[in-house]
């Protein structure tokens, strides 16, 4: 039993990207939907779906830069270089609207629970909203 379900969703994305998997399935929540749709809106993951055999799985489609560019060794470099959890059960982190930090001067994101559901960092900057920070991405 996982008591927190994000760092093991990061941990087994991070797993699958060093280990130059295709994909990489994880358990079905809201929070891991959520998540994934906003990798996927940012360019971090090709796709994710639902899985057809198991009710209770999500599907996750690693992205890989072209690997043209490398040489011909199969996958090229991983589109995600990091995932880091920030706020844990041990020690939430959370922020207002005009403290959030950016993530390698804006080319990272931040992805945060707000009173508005999951968000990046700039949308919740937009949107002059505050909350927990889940994690960093880039």
């Amino acid at each position: 039993m996982v008591n927190d379900t994000i760092s093991d969703m990061l941990t087994r994305i991070r797993n699958a990207n060093l280990a130059k998997k295709t994909s990489v399935s994880l358990p079905k929540t809201k929070v891991h939907e959520k998540m994934c749709q906003i990798l996927e809106q940012e360019g971090f993951i090709k796709t994710f779906s639902f899985s057809e055999t198991n009710t209770n799985e999500l599907i996750v489609d690693l992205k890989y830069q072209d690997f043209a560019s490398f040489g011909n060794y199969g996958v090229g470099k991983p589109c995600i270089t990091n995932l880091k959890r920030i706020s844990k059960p041990g020690l939430r982190i959370y922020t207002n609207s005009r403290e959030i930090p950016k993530v390698l001067g804006g080319m990272g994101i931040l992805i945060l629970s707000t009173s508005k559901g999951l968000m990046t960092d700039r949308q919740a900057r937009k949107l002059c909203l505050g909350g927990e920070i889940l994690c960093s991405v880039w």
